[in-house]
C-alpha cells in the first residue's frame, strides 16, 4: 500500500517535513509516494484513503496561493471520510494558517490524524521531524 506525501515549498522546510513523514511510512511498513503538487492530481489523491498535505505559511498566514490553494479547493469536495495529515512550515505568526487550514479540512468532512497539523518554526528541529515521522506512522496505520 502506498501512501501519498504532497507538499509545496519555498525553501526546503517543508520538504524536509515532507521526508520525515515519508520516513515514518516507511517505518510502519507501507510505501511512501513523495510528490510537489505541482505533479499532482486532486481527484486521484481523493480515492485514496489516507494521504498528508504540507504547505508553508505564506504572506498574512495563508496557503501558498499559484499551486497549493488552487490544488486544495480542487481537493476540498472530495475529502469527506479520508484521513489526512497536514503539516508546514512558518517564518512569523503563530500557526494560524495552519489552524485554519485544519478547520476547513475538518469541515469538508475529512478526519485529521493530528489534530492541529504539524508546525515547525523556519527549518524544522529534530523535535519537529520526529513528530513528522510519528505521524507518518499512524498515516500508514490508516491504510494497512
Amino acid at each position: 500500500m502506498s501512501v501519498p506525501v504532497v507538499y509545496w515549498s519555498g525553501t526546503g522546510n517543508t520538504q524536509m517535513m515532507a521526508e520525515a513523514v515519508a520516513e515514518g511510512i516507511r517505518a510502519a511498513g507501507a510505501e511512501a509516494n513523495v510528490m510537489e503538487v505541482g505533479g499532482a492530481d486532486a481527484a486521484a489523491l481523493a480515492s485514496e484513503n489516507a494521504f498528508a498535505l504540507g504547505c508553508p505559511s505564506m504572506g498574512a498566514e495563508q496557503l501558498e496561493e499559484s499551486e497549493m490553494e488552487p490544488f486544495v479547493e480542487a481537493l476540498e469536495p472530495l475529502v469527506s471520510g479520508r484521513k489526512i495529515l497536514l503539516f508546514g512550515s512558518y517564518g512569523w505568526g503563530d500557526g494560524e494558517w495552519m489552524r485554519d487550514w485544519a478547520e476547513r479540512m475538518k469541515a469538508a468532512g475529512a478526519v485529521l490524524v493530528r489534530e492541529e497539523g504539524i508546525i515547525a518554526n523556519e527549518t524544522p528541529d529534530e523535535e519537529a521531524l520526529e513528530q513528522c515521522r510519528a505521524a507518518g506512522k499512524d498515516l500508514a496505520a490508516e491504510v494497512q
